[in-house]
């Protein structure tokens, strides 16, 4: 056998090192560069290691999605039609913060009752993630909802929302699901996967 060889450079971190850092660069120029009925695309020149660059990106409100588990630890997932994937693929419940000041927690709360006709007793931020950081500025905060119960009030739903498929999943079945690559929604996955380990890890803590 040959000789261990370790990896390139690159020094080791810690968890409590290994955090995304904030970069303000030299903007140019930024105008809109096209306008859509959701979403626009913004061009920005700007400054960046001794070069212009030009980069069109998604301009996104930004959004949040919920785990919402009830008490016998099931995870509840919506099946959407979603046309730039051609696929109905299964989701957890998520909204665009689209009103003006609404805090996400706010707008996480409002989404699943107009989603899914559900409230929340408990409240978790799991995580705020960037789906697509090389095309787009959208954040999306991730919460975990638990002590469901009914809401008061349902709502109609239209377009792609109107056949919304529901179902409640045992929250290892889904974690399975994500693991054999069965799905791709990556809120769906991200937050499936950060409730359990984090449910995992309260279960194993010393009483």
């Amino acid at each position: 056998m040959g000789a261990h060889v370790e990896p390139a450079a690159g020094r080791e971190l810690t968890h409590e090192d290994l955090r995304d850092e904030p970069f303000e660069v030299e903007v140019r120029q930024s105008r809109r560069a096209f306008d859509g009925r959701v979403w626009d695309v913004r061009e920005d020149r700007f400054a960046y290691n001794d070069h212009e660059l030009v980069r069109h990106y998604v301009e996104h409100t930004g959004a949040v999605a919920v785990v919402a588990i009830d008490d016998r630890e099931r995870v509840l997932l919506i099946q959407q039609y979603r046309h730039p994937i051609r696929a109905r693929d299964w989701e957890i419940p998520a909204g665009l913060l689209d009103i003006a000041g609404e805090d996400p927690l706010a707008t996480a709360r409002r989404e699943l009752a107009e989603e899914v006709d559900l409230v929340a007793e408990h409240w978790e931020k799991l995580a705020s993630m960037a789906p697509t950081p090389g095309g787009s500025d959208e954040i999306i905060h991730i919460y975990l909802a638990t002590g469901l119960s009914d809401a008061t009030e349902t709502f109609a739903r239209d377009g792609e929302e109107a056949d919304i498929r529901t179902a409640w999943v045992p929250l290892d079945e889904a974690v399975t699901a994500v693991l054999s690559g069965r799905v791709s929604n990556g809120a769906m996955m991200l937050g499936v996967m950060l409730a359990a380990e984090k449910l995992r890890r309260r279960t194993d803590a010393p009483a």
